[in-house]
């Protein structure tokens, strides 16, 4: 069965051959991808060369059409007596954060998909709240390189560290203002020992905020990493999840401690990898992208469940007093949760739901648009995607209420919050946004890695102009030695589609 995806192996679990050797290996084995460990000893990172080190292995994967993630969990490398040490919770922290720096150039040189990297163990003489404030100043600082160099960063929970867990990880995303540049890497073994969901829950919840997968084996006792069928994690059932989140990043089996028989565990795990591909799917409450891909352009409509109690009483409040809907959309969170309702990318949320039903009985109730203006310039992230929500929902606005959401629109796509951008985009645009900004907008959503999936009316708008932009976005990318994001071709498609209904 094909997978979106790319296997990879890891090169901790190679450190007995060289570099080269390794990837000889991987690639007689099938493997399409490496996840680059830096340090001992395959690329030191601090060496006087490793500019041209690095320069030379970019050639050398482009040459055998390797894609590649950074990973900096070496041992080692920065104290020769403290495993790991120091970290990012560290009170001097500057040799991890030099290292992580380089990593950032490293990774820009190899154009790899991402920098995977965690935050450590609390020391004993760092309170938690400390540590949390050194994790969110060094991630901050970390993450506006990321941007300067064109590279991601994959936040890695990790059993016993102060990120932990995928909700860990999404804290501190949330806590930093959700940067486009920091995603999230799980090791799906990890899920084994500490995600109180599992490994699906722990997919689920990193959703199209996923950048990076590890796999081996756990058993939750133990933080041990293990071949496929050495412990109990359900192989089968992550992969399912994989596909219904659409993920098409690397996903590289991790066996830092098995190098003495790497090349029988490279066989032996991607026979493991392509059998639980292939294995019949289980049942794990999927979403209803679930079996297959999703036609380009499918509208982002909202789901209809049962209102809410609380959803039901801010309605009725606002229709009477539109004074109240500020109040009511800043405690919408806390009332009904902020859980997806659906595990496709960018699904809306609970309270999206909830500050939606609240736009639009303002709407319908005959409120002044400026309220809505406030709601929107006031709020916080989530409150704003609220408010494009609700524009979605609206039917027919008035000429005033048409006007105001234009404007919150337009804005919006001025963010580079993906989740904004991706709400942005919903019936709303596609039924009112000038074609010029639409289609910037449709580019700007490849430009961040959104699936195009999310673009309602995506089939029905697609035009000549649209495919021309993406073809040129696509030359440059390719001029400039970088991946083309697949979703591009998503463009000529829509336009073929479009042509062919014209007909």
């Amino acid at each position: 069965m094909s997978v979106d995806w790319t296997w990879g192996y890891g090169t901790n679990g190679f450190t007995d051959h060289p570099l080269p050797s390794a990837l000889d290996v991987l690639q007689h084995h099938g493997y399409r991808a490496v996840a680059l460990t830096l340090g001992h000893p395959h690329l030191d990172p601090f060496a006087a060369d490793w500019r041209e080190q690095t320069e030379a292995l970019a050639v050398d994967l482009r040459r055998r059409g390797l894609r590649v993630v950074v990973e900096t969990g070496t041992r080692y490398l920065l104290d020769a007596f403290r495993k790991h040490r120091p970290t990012l919770v560290d009170r001097e922290a500057g040799p991890r954060m030099d290292f992580l720096r380089r990593a950032i150039e490293i990774a820009a040189i190899l154009d790899a998909d991402c920098v995977s990297l965690w935050s450590g163990v609390v020391p004993d003489d760092v309170s938690t709240e400390a540590a949390r404030v050194l994790l969110d100043e060094r991630l901050l600082a970390l993450t506006a390189d990321a941007v300067a160099a064109g590279v991601t960063l994959a936040l890695e929970p990790e059993p016993g560290m102060l990120v932990e867990t995928v909700a860990d990880a999404l804290a501190v995303r949330a806590r930093l203002g959700h940067p486009t540049a920091l995603g999230v890497t799980v090791d799906l073994g990890h899920c084994v020992v500490v995600e109180p969901d599992g490994v699906v829950g722990a997919l689920r919840a990193a959703g199209s905020l996923l950048c990076n997968v590890q796999a081996d084996d756990m058993l939750p006792s133990a933080h041990e990493h293990l071949p496929f069928g050495d412990g109990e994690l359900d192989l089968p059932a992550a992969l399912a999840v994989l596909r219904e989140i659409g993920y098409r990043g690397v996903v590289a089996v991790e066996l830092p401690r098995h190098a003495h028989a790497a090349p029988e565990l490279a066989r032996a795990s991607m026979a493991a990898l392509l059998a639980a591909s292939e294995t019949p799917r289980p049942t794990v409450a999927a979403g209803p992208n679930e079996g297959g891909a999703v036609a380009p352009g499918r509208p982002s409509a909202l789901p209809t469940p049962v209102p809410h109690p609380w959803t039901t009483r801010a309605v009725e409040a606002v229709q009477t007093d539109a004074a109240r809907a500020a109040r009511l959309f800043a405690s919408a969170g806390r009332e009904v949760g902020r859980e997806p309702l659906s595990p496709e990318p960018f699904a809306p949320t609970a309270d999206d739901v909830s500050r939606a039903a609240i736009v639009a009985a303002l709407a319908d109730s005959g409120a002044d648009p400026d309220v809505v203006r406030a709601l929107y310039r006031r709020g916080d992230d989530a409150e704003r995607r609220g408010v494009l929500r609700g524009l979605d929902a609206l039917a027919a606005p008035s000429p005033g209420w048409r006007e105001a959401g234009l404007e919150l629109v337009v804005d919006a796509l001025r963010a580079n919050d993906t989740r904004l951008v991706a709400a942005a985009l919903g019936r709303f645009a596609a039924a009112h946004l000038d074609d010029h900004a639409w289609r910037h907008g449709v580019l700007k959503c490849v430009f961040l890695g959104i699936p195009l999936v999310v673009v309602a009316g995506l089939a029905e708008r697609a035009d000549d102009e649209l495919a021309a932009m993406g073809a040129r976005f696509a030359e440059e990318r390719r001029a400039a030695g970088r991946s083309v994001p697949a979703d591009l071709a998503l463009l000529s498609r829509s336009t073929d589609h479009l042509l062919a209904e014209r007909a």
